[in-house]
């Protein structure tokens, strides 16, 4: 048959030379393995998302994300796993490339989105009874040269995908004029990052809550060492207008408690250790923890947070859609490339707004710390929160009951 001789003269081609067998610097962890490859960078950060959820519902999960090799330096290291969470490279096309990568991780379940797909990858991968899902699938991820020419070759892996889903009519119009059925594909949204409601003990919630009760908080969350005198400057613009406004700092890198403790005296405010066990009082200005566990809390009783990491370069700032997640409205600086693509659909939609020094800094909190005003950005943020949930959910499903089948009977 033409499809077959398309596909034995592809992997002919992809004998020839020697193997470029992949390193594998991580071991297999035990147990189940969900294996998410990222087609196209900038879905990456959508792709974690999607992978730290799955470890949530499934907390003896691991998940292997890989991209290609190509793009591994810009994009694979800017953004910083989960736990739980493995990164690696694809191996070329060599058997003995695929081998070695299949040997290494055996993975129990594999989610590929947007195309570009590696056939004989799929293929042995598919022969040694790994189940693999398409998700995401787009235009310009089969729009490749093979795919023009070798049609035969696409033809003959994407038969081997349980479930495709395509996040466009044209993508789905793609996909049929590469052979598959129409009933065989479901158009969706894309895949898109949706944020986490961090958790937190609702106690200190009510705790804190009464402790504050009457007065405006906002949320410094990852303030490196060179933003603090901006925050602190932020701070003392906006008690002009509302004297009772208190901060909360997250110091981060190698901003220490005790560095922001002394500066913050330095210049006079009045500071508390929230790790130390101690509630704010009526007389409190600025409240400090570093403990990471109790973000949720603190993105729940502010109601503007402004992200760190984002005013100078080098760090990249942090993920928005976890403070809009909890209601929290999102200020940040210029310098956000691990979270570009998140920091933009707020700003779009209205959730965040971008501010460049102290001044603006401090204007942006004076007002968004009214009630009306930080709820109409509570509500944009919920919006892009929850704009790809129902597909997220549908994959989540999928994937878990996959993984439930196969465990088979507790």
């Amino acid at each position: 048959m033409a499809g077959s001789l398309g596909l034995s003269a592809y992997r002919a081609l992809m004998r020839r030379g020697d193997a470029r067998l992949p390193d594998f610097d991580t071991p297999r962890p035990d147990g189940e393995l969900l294996w998410i490859h990222c087609g196209a960078a900038e879905r990456l950060i959508a792709v974690l998302d999607l992978a730290a959820r799955q470890i949530a519902s499934r907390p003896a999960l691991h998940v292997l994300v890989t991209l290609d090799s190509a793009r591994r330096a810009d994009t694979l290291f800017s953004a910083a796993p989960q736990p739980g969470v493995l990164l690696a490279d694809l191996p070329d096309e060599h058997p003995k490339s695929v081998d070695a990568f299949l040997d290494h991780w055996s993975p129990d379940l594999c989610i590929w989105t947007w195309g570009g797909l590696r056939p004989n990858l799929i293929l042995t991968a598919s022969d040694r009874g790994c189940t693999l899902f398409l998700i995401d699938a787009d235009t310009a991820g089969f729009d490749g040269r093979r795919d023009r020419w070798l049609p035969d070759v696409a033809r003959s892996v994407l038969a081997r995908f349980t479930a495709v889903m395509a996040r466009s009519t044209a993508a789905a119009r793609r996909l049929m004029h590469l052979g598959l059925a129409k009933g065989d594909i479901e158009v969706t949204t894309p895949l898109l990052a949706g944020g986490h409601a961090l958790p937190c003990s609702e106690d200190d919630v009510s705790d804190l809550a009464a402790a504050c009760v009457g007065r405006a908080i906002w949320f410094a969350n990852g303030i490196q060492p060179e933003e603090l005198q901006t925050v602190l400057s932020a701070h003392r613009h906006a008690l002009r207008l509302s004297h009772r406004l208190l901060l909360v700092i997250r110091p981060a890198g190698k901003l220490r408690p005790d560095d922001v403790m002394a500066q913050a005296r330095a210049q006079d405010f009045r500071v508390l250790n929230w790790d130390d066990g101690n509630y704010p009082d009526e007389t409190t200005q600025i409240l400090i923890s570093e403990d990471i566990r109790d973000l949720g809390l603190f993105y729940r009783v502010a109601p503007v947070s402004f992200l760190g990491g984002s005013l100078v370069a080098g760090y990249g700032g942090y993920d928005p859609l976890e403070s809009a997640a909890l209601g929290s409205a999102v200020l940040y600086g210029p310098r956000v490339s691990r979270y570009m693509q998140s920091y933009s659909r707020l700003a779009a939609a209205g959730a965040a707004r971008i501010v460049n020094d102290s001044a603006a800094l401090g204007t942006a909190i004076s007002r968004l710390v009214a009630p009306d005003q930080a709820a109409m950005m509570a509500h944009a943020g919920w919006d892009v929160v929850s704009e790809g949930a129902a597909l997220t959910d549908r994959i989540s499903d999928l994937i878990q009951d996959t993984l439930d089948m196969q465990a088979g009977p507790n």
